[in-house]
């Protein structure tokens, strides 16, 4: 016997818009190495991953030796690989730290920001009251030189009893996810950086005035190639990036707020709780990062040393 189930139309659908230009739930594609590199363990220490795409922490090694060359290329190796890299309790002096860093190349000064013990090396000195800099905000450093940093190596001095974290993204897997069409949009596209927006936040005209001469805005492009992995890299940040060359004002900032925004998607994130003594290296032409300002009046002291880099292209 044959049973027939009546057919019933389904209703239509209602309508509904999806804002363009936003972030969105889905799945991403997360990929830490660049096609066809396999994936190799490490020799001299032990490395932990912090996250899927970016983030290990380093163990077994005491950076106030000296780094030997068969260390050097495995440590490179690591940074090119997870992009930022930790190590728990170094309680390196100034000048070993900036030592540890040299092994990367000349460091650069900033003489925007407060001076710690020699010229090379910054000093961020956070409780009541202070200046705050570059907390709460995704940026990567100096991005308004013609040459910004390669890289930079962080240690906490002095932690607040909680809070304090600061936070990586992987803006090779920010570019990754992009749609195509923005893709397109973006493919040999540059854009213009000045340090005046990024440090306006902080510092009045008169402070920045002098500099204006010393860092005029400069031209980078949109995405970048690493220089040494050939990954394709979203290079616009939101304290140093003005604009989209060749774009209207409102064009420009529309897709501007929507390339900055990538950064903060959590797979492509890793979130580092400091310990005092805790050194973090990071590769600065693939990341940016983001200093949480959560700790009250509590004090909150870092130094950074920072390793001169090359154009982007």
């Amino acid at each position: 016997m044959t049973v027939t189930i009546p057919q019933t139309d389904v209703p239509p659908l209602r309508a509904a818009h999806v804002p363009t230009g936003g972030i969105y739930e889905g799945a991403r594609e997360l990929r830490r190495l660049p096609e066809g590199v396999p994936d190799r363990p490490y020799g001299l220490f032990e490395l932990i991953p912090q996250g899927s795409t970016i983030g290990a922490e380093i163990r077994g090694l005491d950076l106030s030796r000296p780094v030997g060359p068969a260390l050097r290329e495995e440590l490179n190796r690591a940074l090119l690989e997870w992009k930022v890299l930790f190590f728990r309790a170094q309680h390196l002096t100034s000048e070993q730290q900036s030592g540890f860093a040299r092994n990367w190349g000349e460091l650069e000064t900033n003489p925007l920001l407060a001076r710690g013990s020699s010229a090379d090396v910054v000093r961020f000195d956070k409780g009541a009251g202070a200046t705050p800099t570059f907390e709460n905000v995704w940026h990567a450093d100096v991005t308004f030189r013609e040459r910004p940093a390669l890289g930079a190596v962080l240690q906490l001095r002095e932690v607040p009893p909680f809070g304090g974290d600061t936070m990586w993204a992987d803006m090779a897997a920010a570019y990754d996810n992009l749609s195509p069409e923005v893709k397109d949009r973006i493919d040999g596209a540059t854009a213009v950086h000045d340090f005046i927006p990024g440090f306006a936040r902080f510092y009045g005209p008169e402070r920045l005035a002098p500099f204006q001469d010393a860092f005029p805005p400069v031209e980078h492009p949109v995405v970048r190639t690493h220089p040494e992995t050939g990954r394709k890299l979203l290079f616009v940040n939101t304290s140093f990036t003005t604009r989209i060359t060749g774009l209207a004002r409102e064009e420009s900032d529309q897709l501007l707020r929507h390339l900055v925004q990538q950064a903060h998607v959590p797979e492509y994130q890793v979130r580092f709780r400091w310990q005092a003594g805790d050194v973090a290296f990071w590769d600065n032409r693939a990341t940016q990062h983001y200093a949480v300002n959560d700790y009250g009046s509590h004090r909150r002291v870092a130094e950074r040393v920072a390793i001169a880099g090359d154009r982007p292209y």
